[in-house]
């Protein structure tokens, strides 16, 4: 008999499952979550051994002392698991004191370990690097007409790799005469518009014209090593190599699809910094001034003090 009440599933036994955050996250951040839980679980062994704030303490101290994990990664894990128990608490699933306790486990100090920091994280990429980097793919086969108009496009729009992969050719819009992509980025409700050249979108287009497949994504793969276009759009795992393999063309080191984005963001900022912000989707003007003010120091400014 219908009783007009609201059902709910009954409480895990023991540990939550980490899909009670759908709704709250991305779905790749809800994969990246999955894979820390999962780890923390292997780490305790069993789920009632994980439900104590104790085990997650001991964990932090496990992962700075027996594996190469920087500390930002480290931190990252551990937010993994206390959001996990803080929701899995809202949701009747622990104890309200459960969730405090492992609110209460600090991370670790990247001052600490700032040893595991790679000083490659961020690669400056100069402007005559960027463009022979650009010109590099090789515009007589299909593979470098993409991969020039790929390339042009992450470094004139400052979008991310996800964002690349996924873009469409209804995403391109003309303002007056110049272009922009329409771009849902991380942590946004609504669309905003990225900015990109005239030679990429001219670029873009030479590729779709002699793209021999029809599919609505702008990037679509080949099929092996070879030649045999698909409809599928890139990965982001392709877009890396990619990446890498022309820069390791051209001579440069650790260059990543984000270093095209930091490119875009500290050349705009050297101009305007508001600007940088809009194109690169930063709710905070700050968090613009605090990445992409990379301006080099001035040499010889003490010259002449005394």
């Amino acid at each position: 008999m219908d009783t007009g009440l609201v059902t709910f599933p009954p409480a895990p036994a023991a540990w939550p499952d980490p899909t009670i955050l759908t709704g709250h996250l991305a779905p790749a951040s809800l994969t990246k979550y999955q894979q820390a839980v999962q780890a923390y679980l292997t780490f305790c062994g069993t789920p009632a051994q994980a439900l104590d704030a104790t085990s997650l303490a001991r964990w932090r101290t496990y992962l700075a002392q027996h594996t190469n994990l920087s500390p930002h990664t480290i931190n990252r894990q551990l937010a993994a698991v206390k959001r996990l128990i803080k929701e899995a608490a809202a949701q009747g699933y622990v104890a309200v004191s459960t969730a405090a306790a492992f609110a209460n486990v600090s991370g670790v100090k990247p001052q600490a370990l700032k040893h595991r920091l790679k000083a490659t994280t961020r690669t400056r990429i100069t402007p005559g690097q960027m463009r022979l980097l650009c010109n590099t793919p090789d515009p007589q086969t299909l593979r470098g007409r993409r991969d020039r108009a790929l390339l042009a496009t992450l470094a004139s729009s400052g979008c991310r790799v996800s964002e690349v992969v996924t873009l469409t050719a209804s995403q391109i819009a003309s303002r007056t005469g110049r272009f922009v992509v329409q771009v849902l980025g991380k942590n946004q409700t609504a669309p905003r518009e990225a900015p990109l050249s005239q030679e990429a979108y001219m670029l873009i287009e030479a590729w779709l014209a002699r793209r021999p497949v029809a599919s609505a994504a702008l990037f679509t793969s080949f099929a092996g090593r070879g030649p045999r276009a698909t409809t599928h759009p890139m990965s982001t795992t392709a877009v890396w190599q990619a990446v890498q393999h022309y820069a390791a063309v051209v001579g440069l080191q650790h260059v990543k699809p984000h270093d095209f984005r930091r490119f875009v963001g500290t050349e705009l900022a050297k101009k305007d910094l508001r600007q940088a912000q809009k194109a690169l989707g930063h709710k905070s003007i700050e968090t613009t001034a605090k990445h992409y003010l990379l301006d080099d120091l001035e040499v010889g400014l003490t010259d002449g003090l005394y």
